[in-house]
């Protein structure tokens, strides 16, 4: 079984993610703006996630997780999505995010829409 890789999102919280970096050191994330897509829409967001076979981690509840549904629907590629609300305890969510990305394979990951915290 393979690690996932992990794409934050333009708007994903950096303290979050300086958090998880700090936990996981080896963990293979990059940022979506560090990868010239800021202000790239979700659709193309997500071809693009496919293509390099990353998992999102996002806050977007509202359109995001719709056009994965969408590419679910369509058997389009799709190595996952992990969404946050923005309001989400921050402790709860390094919790739950560390447990994840320690425990979960690309493969236990692929084609799912995962809400935390759990």
């Amino acid at each position: 079984m393979s690690s996932p890789r992990f794409a934050a999102d333009e708007n994903f919280n950096g303290r979050i993610l300086r958090a998880l970096l700090r936990q996981l050191p080896d963990l293979d994330i990059v940022r979506v703006q560090d990868c010239l897509l800021e202000g790239t829409d979700d659709p193309a967001l997500l071809a693009w996630a496919a293509r390099e076979n990353r998992v999102v981690l996002s806050h977007d509840i509202a359109t995001l997780v719709g056009y994965a549904n969408d590419r679910l629907r369509l058997f389009e590629e799709m190595p996952g999505l992990v969404v946050i609300p923005t309001l989400a305890p921050i402790g709860e969510v390094l919790a739950d995010l560390e447990l994840l990305l320690r425990a979960a394979s690309a493969e236990d990951l692929r084609d799912q829409v995962l809400f935390l915290p759990l």
